[in-house]
């Protein structure tokens, strides 16, 4: 996609106010597949003792790097909701790292999208978790 697009899509994760209070940055944006970043944040530590992040945040990303790839889907025609998600977490996430999340639909019905997604620290070849999920789609054929 093109610059203006990813502008948009960053622009569109802003208006929601988790993802905004997230700190999340589109950082690439094609049909069927999204990738988000979010930075690592104190507020947002799940064990003090350790300085793990919470896996809420880890969650909340990965749903709406879900919903990016469903919306940047070329067969769509409108806005998403999520269905269901499954997230699997694999490992905690270093302290002090940022968080990547990929995410690519699958298959694609006339009604609902069919989303994988996988989240890591910067160690790209470790897991933090995956997902896969189901969210609503309106397609444009």
């Amino acid at each position: 996609m093109s610059t203006d697009q990813i502008k948009f899509a960053q622009q569109f994760i802003e208006a929601i106010p988790h993802a905004k209070a997230l700190g999340m940055t589109v950082t690439n944006l094609q049909d069927g597949v999204a990738e988000l970043e979010m930075p690592y944040d104190d507020r947002f530590i799940g064990d003090p003792d350790t300085g793990v992040i919470s896996g809420g945040a880890i969650s909340a990303l990965m749903d709406t790097c879900c919903g990016a790839a469903v919306v940047s889907h070329p067969d769509m025609n409108g806005a998403t909701a999520t269905i269901d998600l499954r997230i699997d977490y694999m490992r905690a996430a270093k302290p002090g790292d940022r968080i990547i999340a990929r995410a690519e639909v699958y298959h694609m019905t006339r009604t609902v999208a069919f989303v994988r997604a996988t989240s890591h620290d910067n160690d790209p070849d470790n897991p933090v978790a995956t997902a896969t999920g189901a969210f609503t789609a309106e397609k444009t054929s």
